[in-house]
Parts: structure tokens; C-alpha cells; sequence
């Protein structure tokens, strides 16, 4: 469940920054569809959960491990101008060790934001932008 609570503290976060950008992106979640206008760039992010582990012997703790990614979808041919922007400011948003917390899960970022090699498709110019996360239940 707590993979769940933390797609929820990202998705939060990034519902919150997007609200305060002067030019809103859409924002896609998983298991949902979307058909973007055309010249639209927007985001389609998910979470990516690693094994969940317990390390203590009485089986008291829980380690959830796991990557969330942002995908920064821009039409083909923009070159590099729509999506470096976006991904400066994911990486200002989710900083080294910030710490986020909803209810009793607090969730940690692990890694710094790494933006991935982009991806060009028939339409779609592609960068995905992704983090590890860490989070250690009782």
C-alpha cells in the first residue's frame, strides 16, 4: 500500500508546481488516456515500484524502494526548446534528499533527477526524467 501512498506524495508535488507555472501542462497519470492538441507539450508521470523489503528480523519494518518518473513529451522537430526548460524545473522541484511526507509514510529522494536520453518519435520528441525514492515504514 505505502508504493500507493508514495505515487501519491509525487503526484501531489508535481500537481502543486504545475499549478503555479504561468504555461500549465498537462499532466497524465498512469492508466490514463490522453490525446494531446497539436504542438502540445505536456508530462505523463508514473511510479516504477522496487521490492518491497523488511530489515529487521522481527518483520517490523518495511523498505519500499522504487523510481518515479516524469516523461517530458514535446512535438517533433522542436528541437531541445520545450523540454530542457521543464526538466530544469523537475530538477529544482524534487531536490537530493528532500523529504515528503502524507500521513505515516515520509518518502525521501534518493537520487539526484536524472534526465534520460531523449526519445524521438513519429510525432513526439521524448525525455524522461526519473529519481530513486526510499521509504522505511514501522
Amino acid at each position: 500500500m505505502s508504493h500507493a501512498i508514495i505515487a501519491s506524495i509525487y503526484e501531489a508535488k508535481l500537481i502543486a508546481w504545475n499549478a503555479t507555472r504561468s504555461e500549465k501542462l498537462k499532466i497524465v497519470f498512469e492508466n490514463t488516456t490522453y490525446t494531446p492538441a497539436a504542438g502540445e507539450t505536456y508530462l505523463q508521470a508514473f511510479t516504477i515500484p522496487g521490492d518491497t523489503a523488511s530489515n529487521t528480523l522481527g518483520g517490523d519494518h518495511r523498505l519500499f524502494t522504487g523510481v518515479f518518473q516524469v516523461s517530458v513529451i514535446a512535438p517533433a522537430g522542436t528541437g531541445k526548446t520545450q523540454t530542457n526548460p521543464v526538466v530544469g524545473e523537475l530538477t529544482t522541484l524534487f531536490p537530493l534528499y528532500a523529504r515528503d511526507t502524507k500521513g505515516s509514510v515520509t518518502v525521501v529522494t534518493m537520487s539526484p533527477v536524472d534526465p534520460g536520453p531523449g526519445i524521438t518519435g513519429d510525432s513526439t520528441y521524448t525525455v524522461p526524467v526519473s529519481f530513486l525514492y526510499r521509504a522505511d515504514t514501522n
